[in-house]
């Protein structure tokens, strides 16, 4: 099930995440990442902010992507040679809604990108000779599917940043 699409203004938000490069399928990057993430967020007694997100850097369907794996905080953290921190830009984000198993995401973002085209909106994105390159385009994952066992309850938030 999918919720209307819509336009949000976000507030900047800091962050702290895990980059990786990853192809689709991708399940074994997150198995292998999202634990790493939250023993370093214990192990640094970080006080996540919301809930976890992953951060699409740089898209080639057919080639590698560049993921970051992360969670918003209060301020702005230090990096070090496990994690990087950054922050997700303010501004005018397209947003979706999916309530739902995660086997359709691929399909919730190409409705998404739909709307957003035929709205005659711009994402905030470049094309690179490696792919597009986003500003901030990021999957959120308000409940945790080891606490909703039953993937239809399960829900992502999809928000693209459009160009100024």
């Amino acid at each position: 099930m999918l919720t209307l699409p819509k336009i949000v203004e976000r507030k900047a938000q800091p962050y702290v995440a895990m980059r990786r490069k990853a192809n689709i399928p991708f399940g074994a990057v997150i198995d292998a990442t999202m634990p790493k993430l939250w023993q370093w967020i214990e192990d640094h007694r970080v006080e996540p902010t919301g809930p976890p997100f992953f951060k699409y850097n740089l898209i080639d369907m057919a080639r590698e992507m560049e993921i970051e794996f992360g969670a918003p905080t209060t301020t702005l953290l230090e990096p070090d040679d496990q994690v990087v921190t950054g922050t997700l830009p303010a501004g005018r984000y397209a947003t979706i809604t999916h309530h739902g198993h995660y086997d359709n995401l691929m399909e919730v973002n190409a409705v998404l990108i739909g709307w957003v085209n035929q709205h005659g909106y711009k994402l905030d994105m470049e094309p690179t000779s490696e792919g597009e390159r986003f500003a901030s385009r990021i999957e959120i994952y308000p409940n945790d599917p080891r606490e909703v066992p039953n993937p239809e309850d399960w829900e992502t938030v999809l928000a693209f940043k459009l160009a100024d």
